[in-house]
């Protein structure tokens, strides 16, 4: 739960970078990709993320409209790019201009409960990385390459002069 702005905004300046490696290892040949028959395509997990930004924080009275939430997936690995970076610069612009720290206090109906507002911050940060592990799952299946995020992966290991783990 965050508890100050530049908590979260720090947080979030390091989560949309991670994010953006992602995004930008997405062609418009692998968004198709997925575990089996249905599940979330890794076109859909992308844009499930994107739309989420918009419609988590619309709950808190946060209104944004860089997206709708409501809308489908384009098949575009582009136009999936350019409306996360769109929806999550909002996002990040909305929250400096709009809240203090104060605000991250208040408490929404979200989702059945009452979640601080830095609760909500905190849950959807929580909740894009959630599904990045699974992009990254299926980046592998279509034969992407992976950027690594919270360290090298395999792909990376070499350029630190050392060997993937054999496990």
């Amino acid at each position: 739960m965050y508890r100050k702005i530049e908590d979260f905004q720090k947080a979030y300046g390091t989560l949309r970078e991670g994010t953006g490696k992602i995004l930008a290892s997405l062609s418009d040949q692998n968004l198709d990709q997925a575990v089996g028959e249905g599940h979330r395509n890794l076109g859909g997990l992308a844009w499930h993320i994107v739309t989420t930004i918009p419609e988590m924080m619309a709950q808190t009275g946060l209104g944004l409209s860089a997206v709708d939430p409501r809308s489908m997936p384009p098949h575009s690995a582009e136009k999936i790019r350019a409306a996360y970076e769109a929806a999550s610069r909002e996002l990040a612009e909305a929250v400096a201009a709009n809240w203090q720290d104060a605000t991250l206090a208040q408490e929404d109906e979200m989702y059945g409960q009452k979640w601080s507002r830095g609760m909500s911050l905190a849950i959807l940060i929580h909740h894009e990385i959630h599904h990045r592990g699974q992009m990254t799952v299926l980046l592998r299946q279509a034969g992407a390459k992976v950027p690594g995020i919270y360290g090298p992966a395999k792909e990376e290991w070499t350029a630190y002069g050392q060997s993937p783990p054999p496990y």
